[in-house]
Formats: structure tokens, sequence, C-alpha cells
């Protein structure tokens, strides 16, 4: 049998009509080329399974810059004040507290869970009176530009789940990234750099961290042309981005238009829409030759503003160079810039590493919202700051008046918000007076990724994409927007 219909008989009902409507094949080729073209035309375009894709209203962002403090910061330690803890030193978290929820085996086979007071002071700032601690006085001075979320919970009790599940709405390793859905439900503003782009941190703490796999930003089952480019420090940003020697940019093009011609030929043989991916990402890295060098050159920018950033701003790698890099992407329209920075799992030792960490991101935290919001830029850019889960008022392993270990907690932990649509100057929820549990506005993972979604124009009931028979999206089918979160909670309809 001809191996081209032995793959026709194996294609999947999309991609069959996909071959089979005309046309089609054609607009998929455009849309590479010009991924606005379609993902912003009004009424927005048709997604896998017939499901209307973003736009659905009017988006108060055009961008997202997630900030991802990998290990799970300590809320207590950092925003939510909890003064009356410091009469409870080392005395059993109440039962009437803990109510049986689960805890880590880390901390199971503790014969108590004595309450660990932080040892940090905090003092209230800005017109909205926000309380920080002292360990964040940077970002503590532009208070008023950030909605300070104190009740955010989630189910997952470690590190890869917990990850995983702010960043792809389930536990379960395999779904696309939320830096993914994005470019897949709004396409590309910039043809000449990628949609998604990811940041890796260097960090001060000398201590072990748990790993990143590159599923955080990947598609999952989504088509492969989504997922994130990941930007190295050292050498080249990205792998084989230069030419070998010998080879000169005009050869380079001859070549790649040859395997364009071999690839849409091999296409037009079997369908399969990853030929379509790769011609666009071939393409894609040409282009990429040019403008990531440009991005990434740091040259151009005054004085001033690495001074705005902090001395590591000219340190490649860091987190404040990686800070002004997302400002530089956010000028040139990437869709989404996910930073992430390990080392925040303080399990002992909390008072000798989370100043060393904060001292890491502290000052590059404020001076990218001044820096964004002086530009222009904040408006229609959403900045996000958060880990995966919090950390327990109870202390892990021994605990003295000076130093301290905090084990997982899922129940409470608090995150910021700044810009696009975003309401500035405002803390919402509440948590009780240990930080253990949620008293008022509980956010869930799945309400805060409807509400950035929310920011962004997309219903996040009605962005889909079918596979293996169901229509899966970011927030699985829970997940409600927040709208006392945002400037203009009467949004309009753009359907």
């Amino acid at each position: 049998m001809n191996p081209f219909q032995t793959y026709d008989l194996l294609q999947t009902r999309r991609q069959f009509f996909g071959r089979s409507a005309t046309g089609i094949g054609v607009a998929a080729l455009a849309s590479l080329t010009n991924p606005c073209l379609f993902a912003n035309s009004p009424g927005g375009r048709r997604a896998s399974g017939g499901i209307l894709a973003a736009p659905h209203i009017t988006p108060r962002a055009k961008r997202v810059i997630y900030l991802f403090m990998s290990g799970a910061p300590s809320q207590m330690d950092l925003f939510d004040y909890k003064p009356k803890t410091v009469e409870m030193f080392d005395t059993d978290l109440p039962d009437s507290v803990r109510m049986g929820q689960r805890i880590t085996t880390m901390t199971a086979g503790q014969s108590r869970l004595p309450i660990a007071p932080s040892i940090y002071k905090f003092r209230q700032h800005g017109e909205s009176g926000t309380w920080v601690s002292e360990l964040l006085p940077h970002t503590a001075r532009v208070v008023d530009d950030l909605a300070v979320i104190k009740s955010v919970h989630t189910e997952a009790i470690n590190h890869d789940p917990g990850i995983t599940f702010m960043l792809t709405g389930t536990q379960n390793p395999g779904r696309p990234s939320m830096g993914a859905w994005l470019p897949y439900g709004l396409g590309s503003a910039n043809s000449d750099l990628p949609a998604f782009v990811v940041l890796h941190s260097k960090w001060s703490a000398k201590v072990s961290a748990q790993a990143l796999y590159a599923r955080l930003w990947g598609t999952g089952f989504l088509p492969s042309k989504h997922q994130g480019v990941s930007l190295r420090s050292v050498g080249d940003p990205v792998l084989y981005l230069s030419n070998p020697p010998g080879l000169s940019r005009r050869a380079r093009r001859r070549i790649l238009d040859g395997i364009g011609e071999l690839n849409r030929y091999q296409y037009e043989q079997i369908g399969d829409p990853e030929i379509n991916t790769r011609i666009a990402q071939y393409e894609m890295a040409y282009r990429m030759q040019t403008s990531v060098p440009e991005f990434a050159d740091l040259s151009s920018e005054s004085e001033s503003t690495f001074q705005l950033y902090g001395d590591d701003s000219k340190v490649p790698g860091t987190f404040a160079a990686n800070c002004l890099l997302a400002r530089r992407l956010a000028e040139r329209d990437v869709r989404f810039v996910q930073i992430f920075i390990r080392g925040w799992d303080q399990h002992d030792h909390l008072t000798r590493d989370l100043p060393l960490q904060c001292q890491d991101i502290d000052q590059a935290c404020g001076a990218l919202v001044k820096d964004l919001k002086q530009r222009g830029l904040l408006d229609e850019t959403l900045v996000i700051w958060g880990g995966e889960f919090g950390r327990t008022i109870y202390c892990q392993g021994p605990l003295s008046k000076s130093d301290y270990g905090r084990d997982h907690h899922p129940r409470c932990f608090t995150m910021w918000m700044a810009g696009g649509g975003i309401q500035p100057g405002i803390v919402y929820g509440e948590t009780d007076d240990f930080s253990y549990n949620v008293t008022k506005n509980p956010v869930h993972v799945h309400d805060l990724n409807a509400t950035v979604l929310n920011c962004l124009g997309i219903d996040h009931e009605r962005l889909t994409y079918r596979y293996q028979g169901r229509d899966h999206r970011l927030t699985d089918v829970h997940g409600e927007v927040i709208s006392d979160l945002l400037q203009d909670s009467a949004v309009k309809s753009t359907v």
C-alpha cells in the first residue's frame, strides 16, 4: 500500500476537513505568515471543534508578563501581616484552625506544629495603606499600582503539581500552558518574534531548587507553533540562531526556500498540520536572527534605566536583567513573557535565604511596574507576581526566635497583579489570624486564570480546543471571573 494512502486512513476528522475545505490550506499558510490576519478579525476566528475563539469581549490588556517565584514565597513574611501570632511563639497550631487538613509528609511526622511568627517588620504603604514587609521596600513604593490578592488557594500541595496547576490549569502534565493558549486564541502581534518567550533567572541563595520542565511552557495538544521559546543568557539567546561558519544569510535563505517547497509538497500529499508548523518555525527562526539580537542588546538603554532596575540589570541572566528584557519585549508586542526564578522553597533557614531571594527580585519588580507606567505600557500590560502555593505559619524543623522553616501550604497564599485593566491600590481577600484559611473572597487557581483571560478579552469558557473527543480549556470546567479585581467590570461583548 502507498504510505501516503496509509497516512490518509489515519488522519483525524479535523485534518480531513482541513484538507477538503476549499481555501483552508491557503488560509492556514497565510495565518502563519501573518497570525493577526485572522485572530484579530471582527468576530474572531473559528477554533478547533467549531468554538468561537477570542476576542470575545473588549480586551483591557494586550499582553502578559508573569513573574513566577518557583518554590512558593512565604506570604506571612511578605504581605499577609499577622501580628497576633507574635504572642503565640512556639505554641501549637490549634486543631480548630487546621481542621484535619492535609499536610505534607515533611511535617506529618513532627510531634508538634509550633507557630513561628514572622521576624520581619511590616508597615503600611501608599494611599491604599497596604501592609508590606521590610524585605520588599521597592515593591512597597508601587503598592498603589498593585492589586494584592491574599486569598489565592489551590489543591496542589507539592511543587511540580502546584506549578503545573498554576500554569496549565491541571496538576497532570501534558496540558497547554497559559502562554500557549494566548497566541492560540489571539494570534501574534509581532511576526518577527515568538508570541511566547520564557526567561530563566539566577538566584543568590545557595540552595538547590525544584526543576522546571519544558512542558511548563509547552503546548500539550495545541499546535506546537504556540509553545514558549526559552531564551539563554549565555551565548546565542536561542540555540543555533547564528549561521554556521561559512554560511551566508543569502545561502541560508536559499536553503529555507528549498526546504519550504519540499514541506509544502509533503503537506499537499498527507495534510499533517504540523508540517505547516514546521514551515512557520523555519521562517520565524530566520527572522529571529535579526530581531532577537536587536531586543537582547541593552546598549541602547539609558543609565537612568539601569539605575531604576539596579546594578544586576547589567548582568545577563539575573532577574533584574530579565525584567528589563521583558519590558523591551512588551514594547515589541510579544504576547506572553514568563520569567522564572527558583529557590523560594524555604523548609529551613528561611531567615537566611528569604532576604537573599527578595534582594534578587524586589527592586526589579518595582522598576518594571514604574518603567511600564512611565512609558504608557502598563495600562495594556498585565503583570502577575506569585508562586505555586504558600507556606505554613507553623515551623518545619527546629524553631528559634531568629530562625525557622516553613512547609508547603495550599490553603491560602498571596499574589499581586498590576496594569492591564486590574484595579490598582486594592487588597483583595482575607485570611485568618494564622494565614492558614481564607475567611473572605477566596480566589481559586481557576478563578485567577479566568480573570487573567478576561483581561485579555477572552471568555475562559469559550476558548477551547477539541482533543480526544471533548473540548478542553485552561480552566477545565471551573473558574469564575473576579470582577472586583477589574477596573471596569461592565465589559462589552465584541461578538
